[in-house]
């Protein structure tokens, strides 16, 4: 029985050193613009769970969002103009790609993801051994947002239920694929980034979590009917072309997997 206890310590014990090590190697990127009514709480929040590798974007914010960054003693990368959400995301990437960290977790800066739920995402990927993972929670949205989903799931033939999730999990595969110029023309982080990574055989799952509303600020994809028309139209138009068939537009290099 001592012994059966000791196993069982030890194995919890190794458990605890592998996720430290993984939080360790994984750059939290949160793109921010005119976040200062949310920012701070989102960092405590990720501290307060283990992740200290933090890095905020700040998509070229007229607020005070980077200074509230600089208190909390995390990475700030200051745009000096507004590149848009995606092309923000992609900013944090490269920083990742650069400093060779070994997964990429993007995180809103508006307080609707929950620091809490990152543990599926990195027992996942640990679990399947996959290239992405999806914090997927497919209950919040108008229905009209259901309906744009199932029609775009059906054209990229995509299944993924929450194809608009901001949180995702993302390896050192992914992260070399998401750092390439042709990645750049892409304006979201939702259908046109999973078509391109399907490009290269990548691998995802999706994981259920919650979410919280949206604290402050709007949405960049539906804050008006222009921008829904505008997002529509392109997301169609990807969807149709599939991006790409195959990955010779670019010669990018992925890391070996052993």
């Amino acid at each position: 029985m001592y012994v059966c206890r000791t196993n069982i310590y030890n194995h919890v014990k190794a458990d605890k050193l592998f996720y430290f090590l993984l939080m360790e190697s994984t750059l939290v990127v949160i793109p921010a613009h005119n976040e200062e009514a949310t920012i701070e709480h989102v960092i405590e929040d990720l501290k307060h769970h283990g992740f200290q590798r933090i890095l905020v974007v700040d998509d070229a914010s007229d607020d005070t969002t980077a200074q509230r960054v600089l208190k909390h003693g995390v990475y700030l990368l200051s745009l000096p103009y507004n590149l848009g959400a995606w092309k923000a995301t992609q900013a944090g990437i490269r920083y990742a790609h650069d400093q060779g960290f070994e997964n990429v977790i993007t995180f809103d800066a508006d307080g609707q993801h929950l620091a809490s739920s990152l543990s599926s995402l990195l027992s996942a990927q640990k679990e399947l051994q996959v290239d992405i993972v999806i914090g997927s929670c497919p209950k919040r949205g108008s229905f009209a947002r259901h309906v744009a989903w199932r029609g775009f799931r059906f054209m990229s033939g995509i299944n993924v239920k929450d194809l608009t999730s901001g949180l995702r999990l993302y390896n050192k595969a992914a992260i070399s694929v998401l750092c390439s110029e042709a990645a750049t023309l892409l304006e979201y982080q939702d259908v046109g980034v999973l078509l391109m990574l399907r490009t290269f055989r990548l691998t995802k799952t999706e994981v259920a979590v919650d979410m919280k509303k949206r604290v402050s600020g709007i949405s960049r994809i539906f804050y008006s009917w222009w921008a829904v028309a505008y997002y529509m139209a392109y997301t169609t138009m990807l969807c149709l072309s599939k991006v790409a068939k195959t990955n010779t537009h670019e010669n990018i290099k992925l890391p070996n997997r052993d």
